[in-house]
């Protein structure tokens, strides 16, 4: 059983401010890990002499190590504690960006971003200690805040590893090391101003769910990041599919006849949860449909294909990408008070419509740059408001004991779409492609491939709309929720401006 909370948080004299702010700059760090090495891919596979299929694998296995850690770390942290599990997996992210700097093959490269992509349950394990340590009244705001350093650190690194390795001989090791210096600094951020956290449930971990679920991802996300590079009708591809399909039926028989399962099911198809999590990927999908669409656009050569900016990499991210993640960060407290004021459904709803917008704007002009920063600021708000409203409905909707299961199946369900958004974006733009290039020109997307990318982005948007209209009108808290003990004023609290609009 957890251990109710006191109506004081438990830090005492510490500042809630500092708490939050250290857990930003945590969550900010992790989000930077995802999206490093994407500017520097050319660089490592030129140092290491691999393929550009293989060199890929540098982003996908972050990604696969994500989906396999979050959900199973979210659940230790419950059960053992939120600030033991953040001091760990901050320490080893510590360790994989280490071995990622001193790396001289790409296997060794792989594993240290393996190391780093466990780092991801650091989100859910940071809003869980939230929900302990600061005040209701204050806590959409904060949970709005974390969320918003995750666009924010995702251009934040793109923009510091193009700087690091814009200049002639620049060594792409160099953005690895930079890497290591912001997780020791995470990590002594944590360990200082984090207090230990009282809520435990103890009990045994479900390994078999976790091995379950965790081959159930892999399997999906290995079949979406490389569905393009062996082809989406391949064996592999589909077997992937098929594979993914057969493990998440087991882990769904699994988690339904333990004693203490790793996801408890009732919570998992509970409507405001389930919800929750289909706006986290399509949410996850629409700002990489942004992130990637917009960065291949502003490349592109306009010489030769009639339109694009001719933009470097550097210019690329900090002219068009950048303002967009600060817009992000910024807006996350606007976000949390529309949740607390509003509810979290007003605050998807918002999102929604101002993703749409964004998304239109880039279908109707692309060609100004104007136009392709400003729908880039647009839809870094919608992200922003995006991101503050799930967790405030997974939260409201949640016993304390399982808010770090339940945060971190949400974020995997971004990351999800995120790997969706990726694949989806890269097999249109593959498969519409200029005809009649000069020879010796490798083939360039049409101009067709982006305005389509942005077509399906502002659909994603509508239906984060519909979720949050239709999806999240009524419904009782789970029953474990309700439940599980008396509700204490704090609580209450917390649940009570998002009832109307997420809950009740």
């Amino acid at each position: 059983m957890s251990t109710p909370s006191p109506a004081a948080p438990a830090s005492g004299q510490r500042s809630e401010t500092v708490v939050v702010l250290a857990l930003s700059l945590a969550a900010m760090v992790v989000s930077m890990m995802q999206t490093l090495p994407v500017p520097i891919l050319g660089l490592i596979r030129d140092d290491l002499g691999v393929s550009t299929a293989a060199v890929s694998w540098v982003t996908t296995a972050t990604l696969l190590s994500a989906a396999v850690f979050t959900p199973l770390l979210g659940r230790f942290g419950d059960q053992h504690g939120k600030k033991p599990t953040l001091v760990a997996v901050l320490g080893v992210m510590v360790a994989g960006s280490v071995l990622t700097a001193v790396a001289s093959s790409l296997p060794l490269l792989i594993v240290g971003r393996v190391l780093q992509g466990a780092a991801t349950a650091i989100f859910p394990l940071a809003l869980s200690v939230l929900r302990e340590e600061v005040r209701p009244q204050k806590l959409p705001g904060a949970m709005a805040l974390v969320s918003g350093t995750l666009a924010f650190g995702s251009g934040l690194a793109l923009v510091a590893t193009g700087l690091l390795t814009s200049g002639p001989g620049s060594d792409y090791r160099d953005a690895f090391w930079m890497a290591t210096g912001l997780a020791v600094l995470a990590l002594l951020a944590v360990a200082v101003l984090v207090p230990a956290t009282r809520t435990r449930t103890g009990g045994r971990t479900d390994v078999l769910g976790a091995l379950t679920l965790g081959a159930a991802l892999l399997l999906l996300l290995l079949a979406i990041s490389q569905g393009h590079e062996w082809g989406w009708a391949s064996g592999r591809t589909l077997g992937g599919f098929a594979g993914a399909a057969v493990m998440a039926a087991v882990w769904v028989v699994t988690e339904l006849k333990v004693h203490d399962p790793l996801v408890d099911m009732k919570m998992f198809v509970h409507r405001p949860v389930l919800m929750a999590n289909l706006s986290g990927l399509l949410v996850g999908f629409g700002m990489f449909a942004s992130f990637l669409g917009v960065s291949y656009l502003v490349q592109m050569p306009e010489a030769l294909t009639g339109y694009g900016f001719d933009a470097s990499i550097l210019r690329a991210s900090v002219e068009f990408l950048l303002p967009s993640a600060i817009v992000s960060l910024l807006a996350s407290p606007l976000g949390g008070r529309i949740v607390r004021r509003r509810g979290p459904r007003v605050a998807l709803g918002t999102a929604a419509v101002l993703g749409a917008l964004g998304f239109a704007w880039l279908v109707v002009d692309h060609g100004h740059a104007f136009s392709v920063i400003g729908s880039g600021l647009v839809v870094g708000a919608a992200v922003s408001f995006g991101y503050a409203a799930m967790p405030a409905v997974i939260m409201s909707s949640v016993p304390p004991h399982q808010s770090g299961i339940a945060n971190g199946i949400n974020s995997i369900s971004r990351s999800t779409g995120s790997a969706i958004g990726s694949a989806v974006v890269t097999t249109i733009l593959a498969s519409h492609t200029i005809g009649h290039l000069p020879a010796g020109i490798p083939p360039l997307p049409a101009e067709s491939g982006f305005t389509l990318t942005f077509v399906i982005g502002a659909v994603a948007f509508a239906l984060v709309g519909v979720i949050g209209w239709l999806g999240l009108r009524g419904g009782p808290r789970p029953a474990g929720a309700a439940a599980e003990r008396p509700a204490e004023p704090e609580e209450a609290a917390v649940a009570e401006p998002s009832k109307a609009d997420a809950v009740g």
